[in-house]
């Protein structure tokens, strides 16, 4: 089975005075960005110059006054996975809770025996939703 690392996210409160720290001071360029209206949130996905494999997300929650700690303020690893269903499926039968299961046939959630959450997401987008997993409950958080 193939895995492929796609990024790490980390939440910010002050997307421009994190863009500066990381672009203007470290040296790393925006690749994309995403404002998501509904979930009110902005991802910024930034890399070393010439290493777009080496991303980190820079994830904004619009008005929220939580303060991130270390350890809140990180947020996940992403890894892009040939077949999300057969991975999570394998994980599940090794004793590994799928905290948000892959309803939409693209995404799911994972944590590490230390408590990392991990993000899997299905290469080549979404596969049709499949049960068990279509009507599968979260469990705990990510």
């Amino acid at each position: 089975m193939k895995i492929k690392y796609l990024h790490t996210m980390v939440r910010v409160k002050d997307i421009e005075a994190s863009k500066r720290f990381y672009c203007d001071l470290l040296g790393l360029e925006e690749i994309r960005r995403m404002d998501n209206e509904a979930g009110k949130f902005t991802l910024v996905f930034l890399a070393p110059p010439g290493q777009t494999e080496a991303q980190v997300e820079l994830t904004h929650n619009w008005g929220s006054e939580e303060e991130y700690g270390e350890g809140r303020n990180f947020g996940h690893l992403a890894y892009e996975v040939e077949d999300v269903y057969a991975l999570c499926q394998k994980l599940m039968d090794s004793g590994v809770t799928i905290n948000r299961p892959p309803r939409d046939g693209r995404m799911a959630f994972v944590r590490s025996p230390d408590g990392i959450s991990i993000e899997l997401l299905n290469a080549g987008g979404a596969q049709p939703p499949k049960e068990p997993w279509a009507s599968m409950g979260n469990t705990g958080h990510w």
